[in-house]
C-alpha cells in the first residue's frame, strides 16, 4: 500500500504534504465554524492546538532544510511530526469518546447558554458561552462524529510520518558475505 506514496516521502517532501494536510484541517474547522456555525466546544479547540503546532514546527523545519539538508534532521523531524499527529489522534479519540457517552466530560466542557440580551457589550473580546463538548452538532454521519473522524485522520498522518521517518534512515553499507 505504501510502496505508490514512498516517492513522496523522502527528503523535504513529507513535511510539505503534512504542513498542507494541517492547514487543510483548519482550514476545514473555520470553514464549518464560519459557513455551518458550528462553534467548536473546548475540546474542539484542543483538537486544533495539535494542527497548529504542526504548521509552526513544519515551517520552522522547512525553513532549517534550506539551510542545511541532513539526513538525521529530517529522520528526527518526521518521527517529531508522527508524534505530534499521535497526541491529535489520542486528543480526538477522547473527545470522541465524550460525544459517545464512553467516559465523563472534563470539567468546562458543558453548555452555557447565551442569553442574547444579557450579553457583555463592554467586553465582545471575551466569550460569552461555549457549546457542550458531549453533543455532536454533525450528529454522527457515517457513523463517526467530527471528533472521530479527526482522529481517524490524525492516526493516518501519524503512521506516514512514522514511514517517512522510516524511509529516511540511513543505510549503513555492510560488505556483503563472501559465498
Amino acid at each position: 500500500m505504501f510502496e505508490r506514496i514512498d516517492p513522496f516521502l523522502n527528503t523535504w517532501r513529507w513535511p510539505a504534504i503534512a504542513l498542507a494536510a494541517a492547514l487543510g484541517m483548519l482550514g476545514a474547522a473555520h470553514a464549518f465554524e464560519s459557513f455551518a456555525l458550528l462553534l467548536p466546544c473546548p475540546l474542539c479547540l484542543r483538537q486544533r492546538e495539535v494542527y497548529w503546532a504542526v504548521v509552526a514546527m513544519t515551517v520552522t523545519a522547512l525553513a532549517l532544510w534550506q539551510v542545511r539538508q541532513n539526513p538525521r534532521f529530517i529522520l528526527a523531524f518526521n518521527i517529531m511530526l508522527g508524534l505530534v499527529f499521535l497526541t491529535g489522534a489520542v486528543v480526538a479519540a477522547y473527545h470522541a469518546g465524550v460525544e459517545y457517552k464512553f467516559w465523563p466530560a472534563p470539567s468546562g466542557c458543558t453548555a452555557n447558554l447565551v442569553d442574547m440580551d444579557a450579553i457583555d457589550l463592554s467586553n465582545l473580546n471575551a466569550r460569552q458561552g461555549a457549546p457542550s463538548c458531549m453533543d455532536d452538532p454533525w450528529k454522527g454521519q457515517y457513523g463517526l462524529s467530527m471528533a472521530g473522524w479527526n482522529a481517524v485522520l490524525s492516526l493516518v498522518l501519524a503512521t506516514i510520518s512514522f514511514r517517512a521517518a522510516g524511509i529516511s534512515l540511513p543505510r549503513s553499507r555492510m560488505p556483503m558475505p563472501a559465498e
